[in-house]
Formats: C-alpha cells, sequence, structure tokens
C-alpha cells in the first residue's frame, strides 16, 4: 500500500565515533534501564526505602533481564540462528537487536530476587515500586525497534504507516514503497499510558504485595496482545488456534496478573508498612547516668 504521508525510518541504526560503532537500538536500550532506574529510585524512597537500594539491585537485574530477553528471543525465533545456512553464533550478538521482552522480565525479576535477599528487601514492595518504571524502559526501549527497521506490522496506507527502506520490504516479502503499521510507535505509547495508569492507581488506592506489578502484567498484555496480531515478523505460532506464541503467552500472563490482583486484595489488603526484612537489633552504647542525681545525700 502506498501513500504520501508515512512516518520515515532512519536511514542507518549505527554511527560512527572515530571507530568505535554506536547503535541507536543500544542507546534506546541503556536509556531505558536509565530511566528505569530513576523512577523506580523515587518511587522506593517515598515507599520508606533507602535511596541507592534500587541502583545496587539494578547490578542484579540489568544482566539477568539482558540475557533472559535474548534466550526469549532466540527461543522463539530459532531459525535466525539455527536453521539452513545460519550461524549459531550469531545468537551472542545481542546489539544487533533482538531482546524478548518477557525473558528479560522473567530473569530480570529472578535478579531482583537475589538482589533483595542479599540487601534485606521485601520482594513485593519492592517490585511494587519498580514496576511503572518498567514501563517506560519498554517504551524507550521500542525505538530501538524503528532504528532497526524491524518488528513492524501488515501493510497500511494510514497517514502514520512506517516507511522502510526498499530491502527491508521486499525481504518481508512486499513491493518496495509499501508502508507499515509502526507497532513499535503502538506499543510505545500504550507503555507510557500504562505507566501513567499505574501511578495513578498506586496512589489512589495504595496498592501494595505486589499489586502494583500484578496490574502492570494484565495492562501491559492486554496492548500487547492486540500489538501481536498487527505483527508479521517471523515467530513460532502457536498449534492451538494459529495464533503467534506471544498472543498465548500474553493471555496466560493476563489471567496469572488478575488472580494474583485479586487473590492479594482479599487477603492483604493495604499496602506495607515496613519494606525491610526484620533485622536483628544491633546493641548500642549504654544509656548514661545523672551521676548527680544518685550520688546525691538523701536518694534512697
Amino acid at each position: 500500500m502506498l501513500t504520501t504521508l508515512s512516518i520515515p525510518s532512519p536511514s542507518s541504526g549505527v554511527w560512527y565515533l572515530g571507530p568505535l560503532p554506536v547503535r541507536g537500538y543500544a542507546l534506546a536500550i541503556i536509556l531505558g534501564i536509565v530511566a528505569a532506574i530513576w523512577i523506580g529510585e523515587r518511587r522506593w524512597v517515598a515507599r520508606g526505602g533507602t535511596a541507592g537500594d534500587i541502583s545496587d539491585l539494578a547490578i542484579w537485574a540489568v544482566p539477568f533481564g539482558l540475557v533472559g530477553g535474548r534466550l526469549y528471543h532466540v527461543a522463539t525465533d530459532h531459525d535466525l540462528y539455527f536453521g539452513a545456512g545460519r550461524h549459531p553464533s550469531d545468537a551472542l550478538y545481542v546489539w544487533r537487536g533482538g531482546l524478548g521482552v518477557w525473558g528479560a522480565i522473567a530473569f530480570g525479576a529472578l535478579g531482583m530476587v537475589i538482589g533483595a535477599k542479599r540487601k534485606g528487601i521485601k520482594l513485593l514492595p519492592v517490585l511494587d515500586a519498580c514496576a511503572p518504571g518498567v514501563l517506560v524502559a519498554q517504551a524507550l526501549g521500542r525505538w530501538g525497534n524503528w532504528f532497526n527497521q524491524e518488528l513492524f506490522g501488515r501493510p497500511t496506507d494510514l497517514p502514520w504507516g512506517l516507511s522502510v527502506s526498499d530491502r527491508t520490504a521486499v525481504d518481508a516479502g512486499y513491493p518496495p514503497g509499501t508502508t507499515f503499521h509502526p507497532t513499535f510507535l503502538y506499543e510505545s505509547l500504550w507503555c507510557l499510558a500504562a505507566f501513567a495508569l499505574l501511578v495513578w492507581a498506586d496512589r489512589r488506592f495504595q496498592l501494595g504485595h505486589g499489586r502494583v506489578l500484578a496490574l502492570y502484567i494484565m495492562v501491559y498484555t492486554v496492548g500487547r496482545g492486540w500489538i501481536e496480531t498487527l505483527r508479521i515478523d517471523s515467530v513460532e505460532l502457536s498449534d492451538v488456534g494459529g495464533l503467534r506464541f506471544n498472543v498465548w503467552t500474553s493471555m496466560v500472563l493476563f489471567l496469572v496478573g488478575l488472580v494474583w490482583f485479586v487473590v492479594s486484595a482479599r487477603l492483604r489488603p493495604g499496602r506495607e508498612t515496613e519494606v525491610y526484612v526484620d533485622r536483628p537489633v544491633q546493641p548500642g552504647p549504654e544509656p548514661e547516668t545523672d551521676d548527680e542525681t544518685t550520688d546525691r545525700p538523701g536518694v534512697a
């Protein structure tokens, strides 16, 4: 479908500072990580945590998340790396793009579990504090797909259709000049709207015990499930109903988030008042005595 109006794609997603390549995809991911840490830090302090805790936890969560995101991507798009004429070593080239959100979230949460346990932090309060910031990270990270001209949707003649290079269009099976649904933009805007909703709901209802995280899962999966139906990139299809694997993942996780939210609200209403695991009281200095009083004559 051809249209005079469209969103242009960058002519290149890589720039060079001398011999050093600077990749738009990597910049988008890094900016998202920084934003998530900053937002999470502010929310954690507001919940009664200590400044610097989220930065410490990020040392665990970020590497775990990158590994998990890559593993998920390779597992669901394994033909890109292990098919005929492919090179398995390409699976290690993360900077070229290819991070699965659900793998990144799952492994990132595992890193948070490890870090929180080492620092004596209660897990659910810190996950609630960090969940909205993760949405902002996802919103920014999706622009990496724009730089790489990847993961776009079906052809469209809408004014905001995405224009890609002729080679990219032909590789996708369409004639040069075809414009596509900018699914990266749809998901970015959805994540920002979800961020605003989570922050509002948390302030309005004082959500606790993991319910901000559960709400994050529900809201994100609704948008992600719809966006997945627009995408045309090759990914393994489920054997049930011919739906994309990520659509089924979104539906299952939505139900998990819904059950979690409802059960948590019934069993543990309100919000945690303490965000750290109980620690033994450290012995302090002996209380001072009033020598003048105890030494006075006539005082028993």
